[in-house]
């Protein structure tokens, strides 16, 4: 197996052709022309500001443009990062909740089995409710964007994805009430890895999407429930009991 990782399980994003690799090709193509067009912000921001003020602000302003020059490109090839990987995005979430919600009282159960349905990526318990969490990574140019209540990707709907996740919550819950003996409310979040929203966070098709630092805020201004410690655990426990663990893929390191 002469080229192949042994840590790293080969994914299709990283062979000749798929749009990831076409993306990076082209990233890669245009560095001289990033680098070209740095250098003539910085050096017309040094004889503008240098012109009309002194030499000193117009150093400072050069430095300025061409930080911002730098950071504004690098933000956008980094939120594309998990989507040029081939991967979806769940292990960035897993982090994200772990050093965050998690220390605040939340309860969050990893790759769990919904029966009848596709693997949950999350389901996160906490004092204002639980959520069922699902991570998508798409194109940096994909418009994600809702009309009239629905969800449209690139102006096509996404059905099948909605139903399923909706579908998804709406048996977790039943799952936990029968568990419980309470009922019990779940709500479906998906977290857009890369791609173009029209804002965030927007709930259509009955599914909140957000950004995954949005989504943080986004939770706590949005409780569902209002439930103690005590019944955090007991909900977590349900749900472990209810939901069995599901299998992963590997990912990256």
């Amino acid at each position: 197996m002469g080229g192949s990782s042994i840590y790293l399980r080969d994914r299709k994003a990283f062979t000749g052709g798929t749009p990831q690799a076409v993306y990076a090709e082209l990233w890669e193509r245009g560095r001289k022309t990033r680098l070209r067009n740095r250098v003539i912000f910085a050096v017309l921001t040094l004889i503008l500001c240098g012109a009309l003020v002194n030499a000193v602000f117009g150093i400072m302003m050069a430095v300025l443009v061409t930080v911002l020059d730098f950071y504004f490109h690098w933000r956008g090839y980094n939120a594309s990062s998990v989507w040029r990987r081939g991967l979806r995005g769940e292990d960035r979430t897993d982090r994200l909740l772990r050093h965050t919600l998690e220390r605040r009282g939340h309860r969050v159960l990893h790759a769990r089995t919904v029966p009848g349905h596709e693997q949950a990526d999350e389901i996160l318990v906490g004092p204002g409710g639980i959520w069922l969490i699902h991570n998508e990574a798409w194109h940096p140019d994909t418009e994600i964007a809702p009309y009239g209540g629905r969800l449209f990707v690139d102006g096509r709907t996404q059905s099948k994805l909605m139903a399923t996740l909706t579908g998804s919550a709406e048996t977790v819950a039943r799952l936990l009430t029968e568990e419980t003996g309470e009922k019990v409310t779940v709500r479906p979040l998906l977290i857009v890895h890369g791609g173009r929203l029209a804002r965030s966070p927007f709930e259509a098709d009955g599914v909140v999407f957000a950004t995954p630092l949005r989504m943080l805020r986004y939770i706590r201004r949005n409780p569902t429930a209002d439930y103690s410690p005590e019944q955090v655990e007991t909900l977590a426990r349900a749900t472990v009991h209810a939901l069995p663990v599901g299998r992963r893929t590997m990912t990256a390191a």
